[in-house]
């Protein structure tokens, strides 16, 4: 360690870092790797660089844009050799720094930071550090899971506990960092580095997590942690149980005893349903399988029995044919290649009926299903009645869910355990379908191209299965490829609104400091009526804005405080020479701010004089209805002010302290009208000074701000309830209501046999 501390400077070619010889050859080996995998993209990212600034001067309507596009190219052109030595040097540097300690924070930064150094950015500026923090991010959602192993193997390398995406070499935050030396180093300008990080994510990072997987592999064939892998700790839920209900029952008091009440109350705070991880299927879960179909075919023999009692006393009716199962199938395929129109018009009820007359027409005798056939086409008609209780009539993919059920019905009777297998692919698919239904609201802006994403989908399946439920998956893949670029997409939309949101409490809170300053200043002392209110409205924008910009502690600010001081002074005092010098500044102040000519120099005036409430009442009256027409710093014009609401009842305080405590990111239902149709929204961010909360949709747009003590009240109300991560996917929790009624039939046979019995 004291070597370590001798260094005043991190070393920045991996032969100078004193690194131990094995170490040193793996960090040379993968610094090789990541080198050659991007050297093509950043071959191309110069040439397209450049004829991107070409064109964007050739495409200028304005001589001047024309020519600073042109000198942008000429300086680049002069300096584009140094851009990937320079970015292949830093990347150099960053796994040289391997072992090299973090270099402490500053005190001044390891303080307790005080209110200041705010600042308003217009919506047009585009930050560099927010664009190659957009970068990095995306580039971590993609490659997630070899972030977090390359993060483990680089731990031991450098001897540390596991780096994070920050200080991760190779990672994505190192290359953004890495391609920002390189483009300050070619000296060309803020909007032309920005052009060229766009093009660097589009062109060098197209390919990265690609280039991440080889890199964790590399390392683990160099004994890196060789046997690491990830696997996700989730609740296996568990298969119809093929036990007697009393063993059941002791079961899940003993899993409720186990598993903690709170995780089965875990807010759901990720984007759209959570993905399901392929996993192979071993011995003993197929045998689970069998066990459990084998229960539920004894529920639904019971079922049968049970409405067989109850059908009228006659003659006995006379035996027919059972239909092979291959007859089925055969017959299911047709009604398959079918017209569109004519598969999503019919249910299972219709589909059956038309199967078996069909059956009755070829053999002149009636038909009926083998009770395996049969099981699966009353299995799957509970599930749809389920699911379509909670899709919407009127949503783009509800034909979609009805499109399926030929399919579907297909694949259950091949493979039985598409009932009990929530991995299985046709279930997978029919959940993404049918959750994109149920979501559906009018209000709500649905991605287009999901959409056409759904119908590709359920086309390709109804147009290609022929027995292999790899075209379930294959179709899945591809709207789960698409849903996940949604996801990104409306994660970034979504993290511009937050910083937009915490800028407006950044400018409430120097509003509120601002108006306690200047309660200090004023003190008991009774100024003119009207020089208050300018003093409150006007000049309270101007102490906000300068506490913003500068903070509380510097000397801009201080100068304002004494402007203010020196205003109340000449409100106060009754001699009527002008003050010229005080006025200049207020009206210089107040431009800051939107006041300019006429407007400014009659607020400086009034601010400035001890006459105010004594000068033409018209004129006062002008003034102050110009005054509340305008908006305040911060605020859009003709806001709407809230009164304080009323005291909350216990119930609401109780939900108001428990939204307190979500995180951000939670999703919360609301109820959208009388007939209880929900609509789902993401409460991404809440002030905890202002009380307000930030709300966007399933694509990451804004709608609308609410104030947590509003939402409290809805949820106390039943009008609004936070979404848990165990609420389970759509074909689960309908496939759990179909067996908790099979379960509930057959105990109400039990007790009529044992009252026939008795």
């Amino acid at each position: 360690m004291p070597a370590l501390l001798k260094s005043t400077s991190p070393p920045r070619s991996i032969a100078s870092a004193g690194l131990p010889p094995r170490v040193r050859r793996t960090l040379e080996r993968a610094l090789a790797l990541v080198s050659s995998e991007l050297d093509p993209g950043l071959s191309n990212l110069v040439s397209e660089f450049e004829q991107e600034l070409f064109r964007l001067a050739d495409q200028a309507r304005n001589p001047g844009i024309e020519s600073g596009y042109m000198a942008t190219l000429r300086a680049f052109r002069a300096n584009r050799a140094d851009l990937v030595p320079r970015f292949l040097l830093a990347l150099e540097a960053s796994l040289a720094a391997l072992r090299t300690p973090a270099p402490p924070l500053p005190p001044a930064l390891a303080e307790t930071p005080s209110f200041g150094a705010l600042s308003l950015v217009e919506d047009a500026v585009m930050d560099e550090g927010t664009v190659l923090r957009e970068i990095a991010s995306r580039q971590e959602g993609r490659a997630n899971l070899s972030l977090h192993l390359l993060g483990q193997r680089f731990g031991v390398l450098a001897a540390t506990p596991a780096f994070d995406a920050e200080r991760l070499p190779l990672g994505p935050q190192c290359l953004c960092r890495a391609i920002s030396t390189a483009a300050c180093a070619v000296e060309i300008e803020h909007d032309a580095r920005l052009l060229l990080y766009r093009i660097f994510d589009r062109v060098v990072l197209a390919g990265y997590a690609r280039v991440l997987e080889q890199l964790d592999a590399q390392l683990a064939a160099d004994g890196i942690l060789p046997a690491l892998t990830f696997v996700p700790v989730r609740a296996r839920a568990e298969p119809i149980e093929a036990k007697d209900d009393a063993r059941a029952a002791r079961a899940e008091t003993i899993a409720r005893q186990r598993k903690p009440v709170d995780d089965a109350q875990r807010p759901y705070t990720g984007w759209g349903e959570p993905a399901d991880a392929g996993e192979s299927e071993r011995a003993e879960d197929i045998q689970a399988h069998e066990a459990a179909y084998a229960r539920l075919q004894e529920l639904m023999s019971g079922r049968r029995e049970l409405l067989r009692k109850f059908q009228p006393r006659g003659e006995t009716p006379l035996p027919r044919r059972q239909l092979a199962t291959s007859e089925v199938a055969d017959a299911l395929r047709q009604f398959q290649q079918a017209p569109p129109g004519g598969r999503t018009a019919r249910s299972l009820v219709e589909i059956k009926r038309s199967l078996l007359a069909q059956a009755r027409q070829r053999t002149g005798e009636g038909a009926n299903l083998a009770p395996q056939d049969e099981d699966a086409f009353e299995l799957l008609g509970m599930i749809y009645g389920h699911i379509e209780q909670e899709i919407r009539a009127e949503a783009p993919a509800a034909p979609l869910v009805r499109e399926l059920q030929i399919p579907l019905l297909r694949a259950a009777l091949q493979d039985h355990s598409f009932f009990t297998r929530q991995r299985h692919p046709a279930r997978q698919l029919l959940n993404t379908v049918a959750e994109s239904a149920a979501a559906w609201h009018e209000d709500t802006a649905f991605d287009p191209r999901v959409q056409a994403a759904l119908r590709a989908a359920v086309a390709h399946v109804v147009g290609n299965y022929e027995g292999d439920v790899a075209v379930f998956a294959e179709s899945n893949a591809q709207v789960r490829a698409q849903l996940q670029v949604q996801a990104r997409t409306a994660e970034l939309q979504e993290r511009r609104h937050i910083e937009a949101a915490r800028g407006r409490e950044k400018l409430a809170a120097a509003r509120l400091r601002a108006e306690e300053l200047m309660r200090g200043i004023v003190g008991e002392r009774r100024l003119p009526r009207f020089s208050r209110a300018l003093l409150d409205q006007a000049w309270a924008d101007v102490l906000t804005l300068t506490l913003l910009r500068h903070g509380e502690s510097s000397e801009e600010a201080g100068r304002q405080l004494d402007t203010t001081r020196r205003i109340v002074e000449a409100a106060l005092e009754a001699t009527p020479e002008p003050r010229i010098d005080l006025q200049r500044d207020v009206e210089s102040s107040l431009g800051q701010v939107g006041y300019h000519g006429e407007e400014a120099t009659v607020i400086a005036q009034r601010l400035t004089s001890h006459r105010s409430d004594e000068d033409d009442a018209a004129s006062r009256t002008e003034l102050a209805m110009k005054l509340k027409a305008r908006a305040r710093l911060g605020e859009e014009a003709g806001a709407v002010r809230h009164e304080k609401p009323p005291a909350r009842t216990p119930d609401e305080q109780a939900q108001y302290d428990h939204l307190r405590t979500l995180p951000f990111g939670t999703w919360i239902e609301f109820t959208t009208n009388q007939q209880g149709d929900l609509v789902r929204r993401r409460m991404s961010w809440f002030s905890p000074m202002t009380d307000h909360v930030l709300f966007v949709n399933q694509r990451g747009q804004r709608c609308g701000e609410q104030s947590l003590d509003a939402v409290a009240r809805l949820m106390a109300s039943g009008n609004a309830r936070v979404v848990t991560a165990n609420r389970g996917r759509l074909v689960d929790r309908a496939w759990q209501a179909a067996i908790g009624a099979l379960r509930s039939f057959a105990g109400r046979g039990e007790q009529d046999m044992s009252e026939a019995t008795a």
